[in-house]
C-alpha cells in the first residue's frame, strides 16, 4: 500500500456560535471564536490517499488531477469566503476544524476512482492546532 499527500492552503472566515445559546453562553463556551464580526484562519489542508501504484506508469494516482480535485470541490469553494455563510457544503453546520474536516472528506471522496482511497484530512487551522479525518 502506498499513501500519496497533497498539499493545499486556504484562507476564510468563521465563528463557532450556536444560535440556541445565549450570547454569555456562547462567549463561555467558544471564547473570541464567537467574536460576532468573526475571525480568520489561515488553513493548511493535506489530502492522503492510498493505493497500489500502476503497473504502467508507477503512480498510485495523477497527482496533477488529484490538485485538480481538490481545487475544485475544496479550495474554489472555501478561500476568502465566510464559513457559516458562504459555502453551501457548511450550511447548517457548527463550522468548527472538525466539521470542515469532515465535509471536506465529503467533497473530495466522491470524485476519486475505484482503485485509490482517501485515507485522510488533515487540516491545520493554526500552527498548533489541527485535526485529522480517517473516514470513520
Amino acid at each position: 500500500m502506498v499513501y500519496l499527500t497533497r498539499q493545499e492552503h486556504f484562507n476564510a472566515a468563521h465563528k463557532l456560535y450556536n444560535p440556541n445559546w445565549t450570547k454569555e453562553r456562547n462567549e463561555a463556551v467558544f471564547g473570541v471564536c464567537a467574536n460576532e464580526n468573526w475571525h480568520g484562519h489561515n488553513y493548511d489542508l493535506f489530502v492522503t490517499i492510498k493505493g497500489i501504484p500502476d503497473a504502467d506508469t508507477g503512480f498510485l494516482f495523477d497527482v496533477k488531477v488529484l490538485s485538480k480535485i481538490i481545487k475544485l470541490h475544496v479550495i474554489d469553494q472555501l478561500d476568502h469566503k465566510n464559513l457559516n455563510m458562504d459555502v453551501p457544503f457548511m450550511e447548517g453546520k457548527m463550522c468548527s476544524t472538525e466539521n470542515l474536516a469532515m465535509a471536506i472528506w465529503h467533497q473530495i471522496t466522491t470524485h476519486l476512482p475505484p482503485n485509490v482511497t482517501l485515507h485522510c484530512i488533515k487540516l491545520y487551522e493554526t500552527a498548533r492546532i489541527y485535526v485529522e479525518y480517517f473516514g470513520e
